[in-house]
């Protein structure tokens, strides 16, 4: 039986600099997206991971109707949120998704992803089909069973990071910003809505307050800007 490998730097070492790209919106606080894996570079290991080393693996947690687990520093017992999806493109495993706010590993994980004091994501798998390269001590993983994905301090593979992390807007004009640039309201109607709708989304979170209030405004303040018919 093959054991779970943990794709976790084995101490810590010198990482090239590498931007964190931060992203703020009201739409979806605690949303992260970036790479747990990038194909056909050389890890702390020794490891390359193949194009299409996760195929298999997607396609049984898909028939499943789950995705791996999202982690903590690879540790089982600090689940920081869940995986919304995952997918192979050309650069590696590009996986989206959301961070639990109420849960204090997770609400740990955002403040360190917006202060960049971390930014890398590693991944726990078994290995089901490798090769080697003797001549460069180089293996690299055909096919691999993944098990979680994990924001760490230290990736193996240092292009492994995240590259977006949303969270509500501070102001009233960042909000007003939003609004013109992702929903395409115009200066007047974005400032119409901001201020009718901006307080609610300070208020409660749940039963039916706070962002609940909020997009009633928005949707309260575009119809009544619209012409009659």
């Amino acid at each position: 039986m093959s054991l779970l490998e943990l794709k976790g730097a084995p101490k810590p070492k010198a990482l090239a600099a590498v931007g964190l790209e931060l992203r703020f919106d009201s739409a979806k606080p605690g949303l992260i997206t970036g790479y747990g894996s990038v194909f056909n570079v050389r890890d702390t290991y020794g490891d390359v991971v193949a194009p299409g080393a996760f195929t298999a693996s997607l396609a049984d947690w898909k028939a499943k109707g789950r995705l791996p687990a999202m982690l903590w520093q690879h540790d089982s017992e600090d689940p920081i949120g869940r995986w919304t999806e995952m997918v192979e493109d050309a650069r590696g495993l590009r996986c989206t998704g959301e961070l639990l706010l109420s849960v204090p590993k997770g609400a740990e994980a955002y403040e360190h992803l917006k202060a960049q004091t971390i930014g890398g994501l590693s991944i726990g798998f078994r290995t089901i089909e490798r090769t080697w390269n003797d001549d460069t001590d180089t293996r690299t993983l055909n096919i691999v069973d993944l098990w979680e994905v994990s924001l760490v301090t230290f990736p193996a593979c240092d292009p492994a990071r995240i590259d977006g992390v949303k969270s509500a807007p501070a102001t009233i004009r960042e909000f007003e910003e939003r609004l013109r640039e992702e929903l395409g309201f115009s200066h007047r109607e974005a400032r119409v809505i901001a201020e009718r709708g901006f307080k609610a989304s300070l208020g409660p979170r749940d039963e039916g307050g706070g962002l609940n209030d909020l997009t009633a405004s928005i949707r309260a303040a575009a119809k009544a800007m619209k012409p009659a018919a």
